[in-house]
């Protein structure tokens, strides 16, 4: 009986002991609480930086408990309220380094939108510019080949024009005539329709008619002028000729040049006889040079 009194008494100082502890440990860490917060403010005015700057949430970092009342550092009995009260500030401050964690994660998804969007931008304006580009490198290609095609009718216009006065014979007929006589025959009516049939419609040419006749003086003279006459009014009644492309001479009896290199004096000739020449120059191959670039 002795004995269960004793061990009674024992538990029962170990329990104010433990309380005396607690209670003691609780005003010690509130003191010191209340000392740091008001040690604070002089800290900060003697020029160090506050702590709250190297912080994540702006506030002072969580100061650990050196001394834990009458147990030191391990209290065995350590009731709820106490760790409560304890672990309430650890507890806080990582709700709020979640805030944190999540505010920033919004802000990086937001910065990355905003990244997205100047880049679409950016590869939408970019695409434009090439588009443009394009347009103008093909306007300047256009534009080479309307100037190359100038250019090319230019040269051409000067040549035509350089050479206007520059007529190549094309084509000759000659027409026998019986002495005494200018009516033209079957086989020289022939001749001519041959002849100025392909000139209908057609420009830069003209016709050279030269008439040529038997006699001498001006008796021969005017017979060739009959004869070359006969010739011109054919093809200006039948063909349509205009009559100012057609040149005609009346040359009597002049020598023509020989035809045979074994014969080089010139000779007369005998009977009537006219002369009929073809002679061209370039513009109706500028004209048809000109529809074909037209075209294409």
């Amino acid at each position: 009986m002795k004995s269960l009194t004793l061990v009674g008494l024992l538990l029962s100082a170990m329990l104010a002991v433990s309380a005396f502890a607690q209670g003691n440990s609780s005003s010690q860490s509130s003191s010191e609480q209340t000392s740091s917060a008001s040690q604070a403010p002089a800290t900060a005015t003697v020029g160090q930086p506050a702590a709250k700057a190297d912080s994540a949430t702006g506030k002072e970092p969580l100061q650990p408990e050196t001394h834990e009342g009458f147990w030191g550092h391990l209290n065995p009995f350590a009731r709820k309220k106490y760790v409560a009260r304890q672990t309430q500030p650890i507890r806080d401050r990582i709700n709020e380094l979640d805030e944190l964690t999540a505010a920033n994660s919004r802000q990086i998804k937001d910065a990355d939108a905003r990244a997205q969007q100047g880049i679409q931008l950016a590869s939408a304006k970019a695409n434009e510019a090439d588009q443009h580009a394009t347009e103008a490198a093909n306007k300047a290609q256009a534009a080479q080949q309307t100037a190359d095609q100038a250019h090319s009718r230019l040269n051409n216009v000067e040549k035509v024009v350089t050479n206007i006065d520059q007529y190549q014979p094309a084509t000759q007929a000659e027409i026998r005539f019986r002495p005494g006589q200018t009516v033209l025959s079957k086989n020289a009516k022939a001749a001519l329709d041959e002849m100025a049939a392909p000139l209908k419609g057609q420009h830069g040419y003209v016709v050279e008619v030269q008439g040529f006749s038997s006699g001498q003086g001006q008796a021969a003279i005017a017979n060739s002028q009959k004869m070359a006459e006969s010739v011109v009014r054919y093809l200006v009644l039948n063909h349509e000729i205009p009559v100012y492309r057609i040149y005609l001479v009346g040359m009597g009896n002049a020598p023509v040049p020989a035809t045979s290199e074994s014969k080089p004096q010139p000779k007369r000739i005998t009977g009537g006889r006219v002369e009929v020449s073809l002679l061209k120059n370039n513009l109706e191959q500028l004209a048809s040079t000109t529809a074909n670039q037209q075209q294409k």
